[in-house]
């Protein structure tokens, strides 16, 4: 039963990850049929994240209410009805009201199934769960251009629905096993004390760690969106080519992750982010490159390798960097500076672009990854230097 409903979860999370990357490609089509400046992206963009936020942080009182196969089965419902919202749009703020539930959707399903691995199954399926986001975001680019090629952009985002539809009728057959599943099962109380925002920022290391989670989402979530737009309006690339390049990005993204589980048997988490971070430079390095095909390709792809280790191995030292007492509270103000990442950073390239160069974008990542590069450097220097007191205190 455990084994069956594994496969559903990580089908579940491949259906999560084809919405997250289909904004950045299509938009390049769908902006002019729309008839707004191209920089209204980051709306739909920062509204999608700031509902991820709101329904992340509603799960947990969601779960213990609905459980967790019916939460689920609920938002990916949501999603689908967003993606066919999207595609029968008549104007830009259609598109504006429909990212509402799109949002609210996706954050209670990467909630409600990360809860529901960590109470059901060992580690290991917990590692290779985000790989399988990976493997969604990178064919959502691929079915996009697939469209963009033919029919338009809004056949994209409907076949995506059609397919959230499918899995949804997948999770209502699966009901009865989710039930079963939890049967006699207790929500894990809280037991450890609960640290505020006002103490967190006062342990050494934690400005550092945070504004590095805030970094490392602002270069992610900005090459994913307007990676496509700096193809097509700097590069003179086809829309429905650049699409297919900027799923390199997610497919590095993926295959990267999926590496650095098995590296990890050999490799410490921060010299996994020290590689993560020279990836990622040497990737935007590429982009600056004059305008040759194979290299833009691989810088992308580039990128995306580099991000691959970096959130997840973050994350992971968590309790080694501040105790374990304190590693729940300091993970939410870290994943809550990783949202705001997401949601700020996009939108203001989105203003850049508009206003000043689209070429900027290569300019733009630079400067976060170096500050990210400077935080996670500074934040290794005090646990180390913390690690050596205590040595010789001993």
């Amino acid at each position: 039963m455990l084994a069956l409903l594994l496969v559903i979860i990580y089908i579940a999370y491949i259906s999560l990850g084809l919405p997250d990357s289909l904004l950045g490609t299509a938009w390049p089509a769908a902006y002019i049929a729309l008839g707004v400046p191209v920089s209204m992206a980051g709306i739909i963009s920062a509204v999608i994240s700031c509902n991820t936020i709101v329904s992340s942080l509603l799960s947990s009182r969601v779960i213990r209410w609905l459980g967790t196969g019916l939460t689920t089965t609920i938002s990916v419902s949501m999603t689908a009805a967003a993606l066919f919202g999207f595609s029968l749009s008549p104007n830009y703020w259609t598109m504006v009201l429909f990212a509402i539930p799109l949002g609210l959707g996706a954050g209670s399903v990467d909630a409600a199934l990360n809860n529901f691995v960590a109470l059901h199954y060992k580690a290991r399926h917990m590692n290779w769960l985000h790989s399988f986001w990976g493997i969604g975001a990178s064919l959502g680019p691929v079915i996009m251009s697939y469209y963009l090629a033919r029919s338009g952009w809004r056949s994209g985002y409907s076949t995506i629905g059609w397919i959230q539809t499918g899995l949804v009728v997948v999770l209502i057959a699966s009901l009865p096993l989710w039930m079963r599943a939890s049967n006699g099962q207790k929500a894990a109380e809280t037991s450890g004390k609960v640290f505020s925002i006002k103490e967190l920022l006062k342990v050494k290391g934690a400005r550092q760690a945070l504004t590095a989670f805030f970094c490392y989402c602002a270069v992610e979530s900005t090459a994913g969106l307007w990676g496509s737009s700096f193809l097509v309006l700097l590069r003179g690339i086809c829309p429905e080519t650049a699409a297919s390049w900027v799923s390199l990005y997610y497919f590095g993204i993926t295959l990267g992750r999926f590496i650095s589980g098995f590296l990890t048997m050999g490799i410490n988490n921060r010299n996994l982010i020290r590689i993560g971070l020279v990836l990622i430079v040497t990737g935007i390095l590429l982009v600056m490159t004059p305008s040759i095909d194979f290299i833009l390709m691989c810088g992308f792809f580039m990128i995306g390798l580099g991000c691959a280790p970096i959130f997840p191995s973050l994350i992971h030292d968590t309790p080694e960097n501040f105790g374990s007492d304190m590693s729940q509270s300091m993970i939410g103000l870290q994943m809550a500076c990783a949202y705001v990442g997401t949601t700020l950073m996009p939108p203001l390239f989105g203003l850049i672009g508009q206003y000043i160069s689209m070429g900027l974008l290569p300019v733009y990542l630079m400067i976060i990854a170096i500050v990210m590069i400077a935080m996670v450097e500074r934040l290794n220097r005090i646990k180390q230097g913390q690690a050596a007191a205590q040595t010789s205190n001993e």
